[in-house]
């Protein structure tokens, strides 16, 4: 599996796609495949440690295929996947929220896996027109230095955080190209919206946010990097990656708040028109198989859409209030609603 440099926006995305038309060829990785093998395009946000087990393991299960991997964030996966309509370069998409998905599904850009993988899944975790799947729920949550604030001194709730007690105490990975901090920011204006039918309260709570943030980290790694650095103690991130930093010996905790953690499905979908589409069904059977997900669950601290029967001690005793949004309401209007953090907020604190 050969890990491919990631190009950071639609336009570097769309000068990618004229220059694989001008040569007449898709992404490789630049080695032999064996005979009768074919490459299998991953286009993931994924940490480094899921995406590294699950393709090495789906390589040793179907030798028939190679799999070459991009990393990029959610929604410059989205943006490139965008970009490639005309000419698609990837087989899979794997992760991102429902807004990204539905948003691509609109497009015309997905199309249904095939096989009996629609039937593993949950109907309550299918895409329109089963355009994706839902691999995980992911809880979005407080999380902290535990290092450098005590338990009692952690934010009890979301509207905590806006507290003069907190200035330039929280990082919080930039939010454009992350799908998880899109999905937090957008279940926290719908919490105002559904009160006033205006995201107007929502946008100031924001404000107020931006206000206390330190900074905004460039990505994951460098999210975790700057907490254990102590450069300021709290942030908002998914309950799934914060678990795993600290298995790894991060000092990090995690609070749920009080009026409850936003459910985000994470998910996996095919490309239409990609240019392995019986690589890309043998990918998401594969990831979604019971024995997948179990690993997953139990070294990765995820939660799995699907039924497994060896639930990890940590998951069988899962217990949370979930943040109440309304999911269509909230795809509809996650592109406007970001935009305008983007355009009028960020860094204006």
């Amino acid at each position: 599996m050969k890990r491919l440099a990631p190009r950071l926006t639609a336009l570097s995305a769309l000068a990618a796609v004229a220059a694989f038309a001008a040569a007449g060829c898709g992404l490789s990785d630049g080695s032999a495949q064996s005979p009768g093998q074919t490459t299998v395009t991953v286009y993931s946000p994924r940490p480094s440690n899921i995406t590294d087990y699950v393709v090495k393991e789906f390589q040793a299960a179907h030798p028939e295929y190679k799999v070459q991997l991009l990393t990029l964030g959610a929604q410059e996966v989205a943006d490139r996947v965008t970009a490639e309509k005309a000419r698609p370069q990837a087989d899979v998409w794997w992760g991102g929220t429902p807004s990204q998905f539905e948003g691509a599904a609109g497009k015309g850009l997905l199309t249904p896996f095939g096989g009996d993988i629609l039937n593993r899944v949950p109907a309550k975790f299918h895409g329109t027109g089963d355009a994706w799947l839902a691999e995980q729920q992911q809880l979005q949550l407080i999380a902290y230095n535990h290092d450098m604030l005590k338990p009692a001194d952690v934010p009890t709730d979301w509207a905590d955080l806006i507290l003069p007690r907190y200035k330039d105490k929280i990082l919080i990975r930039d939010v454009a190209p992350s799908g998880t901090m899109r999905s937090v920011f957008s279940a926290l204006i719908y919490q105002q919206y559904a009160k006033t039918s205006t995201p107007d309260a929502g946008y100031d709570f924001l404000k107020k946010l931006d206000a206390n943030t330190k900074d905004y980290a460039a990505n994951p790694s460098d999210l975790y990097l700057r907490l254990q650095r102590q450069e300021a103690p709290l942030t908002i991130w998914n309950q799934q990656d914060i678990l795993a930093q600290a298995a790894k010996g991060a000092p990090f905790s995690i609070k749920v708040p009080a009026s409850g953690a936003p459910v985000n499905l994470d998910g996996v979908a095919k490309v239409k028109g990609g240019p392995n589409a019986a690589g890309a069904d043998a990918f998401a059977t594969f990831l979604l198989s019971d024995k997948t997900q179990a690993w997953l669950a139990k070294n990765a601290f995820q939660i799995p859409s699907v039924p497994i029967t060896d639930k990890p001690e940590w998951l069988a005793n899962l217990a949370y209030t979930e943040l109440p949004v309304d999911s269509k309401v909230v795809t509809a209007n996650t592109e406007t609603w970001i935009q305008y953090w983007i355009d009028h907020i960020k860094n204006r604190g």
